[in-house]
């Protein structure tokens, strides 16, 4: 039996050491995902208590056709979006210089690894705000995606099957962000 399999099978049993520990390997993340779809920490905390009353009342009808951790994140997706309704932010389109791509939209000087250095890693403190201010500017989606892949850690198909979005879509979505995060960046530090 798998981890997940066990998990949820002590679920259904009404384990709360088991819940206890789903949600102490899953809160944070689930709600710096609920903050950036809604925008207020305290509808995030709202919707993130809603999301695990959800999964305490839907644990015997989880089929585990996807991972746990995946269906944790869908079910928090559905209830952020459902909960920000006509508080959702205006999808701001920010344009991405088209001299940072090559014509197949490929990096035309990829990122360079900049924060193994010292004194990157003080610079990278500083930027570190900036940064956040950044990513809370993006349009919704390419926030979710930005976060979920690069914040969580997340594989490609599976950020597509939570926000429900095609891979490509899901490809674009995360170029343009990391796009206009470095741009943001670079114009701090006057290196473009």
């Amino acid at each position: 039996m798998g981890d997940d399999e066990e998990l949820v099978a002590k679920l259904r049993t009404g384990d709360e050491a088991a819940f206890t520990a789903l949600v102490r390997a899953h809160h944070a993340s689930l709600l710096r995902l609920a903050t950036a779809i809604v925008g207020s920490r305290t509808v995030a905390d709202e919707v993130v208590q809603d999301t695990w009353l959800a999964v305490v009342r839907g644990v015997g009808a989880f089929e585990g056709r996807s991972s746990l951790r995946t269906w944790l994140f869908r079910i928090l997706v559905n209830r952020a979006r459902t909960t920000a309704g006509k508080e959702r932010r205006v999808d701001r389109l920010g344009e991405v210089d088209s001299d940072r791509f090559d014509a197949a939209g490929v990096w035309a000087a990829p990122p360079v690894p900049w924060a193994d250095q010292v004194d990157d890693r003080l610079v990278a403190e500083q930027l570190a705000p900036l940064a956040r201010t950044t990513i809370d500017t993006l349009p919704d989606v390419q926030r979710q995606v930005l976060l979920l892949r690069d914040v969580e850690g997340l594989p490609a198909a599976e950020v597509s099957d939570i926000l429900g979005v095609t891979d490509g879509n899901q490809r674009v979505l995360l170029h343009r962000a990391r796009a206009k995060v470095r741009s943001e960046l670079e114009a701090k530090l006057g290196t473009k």
